[in-house]
């Protein structure tokens, strides 16, 4: 496997994601990693994001994701792996 082969994750984040800071440190993170996509809070509950860069860097977020925002607690990550669009040239909250 390839770490810096460049992979897109849509990912779904299920526990206490909203109102605790999750989509800010998340992007704080992905830009730290040089990502590109986006997150944003879903009506259910959720945070959805879509995230673009390096395997290693998208790996690394997914793992901040679910266990490195400290207000935050994720009981679940549903995600699939998709080719980068492209279409993103920074990693933004959505709203």
């Amino acid at each position: 496997m390839n770490e810096e082969e460049q992979v897109a994750v849509h990912a779904y984040f299920t526990g206490i994601v909203q109102g605790v800071y999750f989509r800010a440190n998340t992007k704080r993170q992905a830009e730290r990693l040089g990502l590109r996509g986006w997150v944003r809070n879903l009506p259910d509950g959720r945070v959805e994001a879509w995230i673009e860069g390096s395997r290693l860097g998208v790996g690394s977020l997914i793992e901040f994701c679910s266990s490195g925002i400290p207000a935050a607690t994720v009981d679940m990550v549903d995600m699939d792996e998709s080719e980068p669009t492209g279409d993103y040239p920074t990693f933004e909250i959505v709203r």
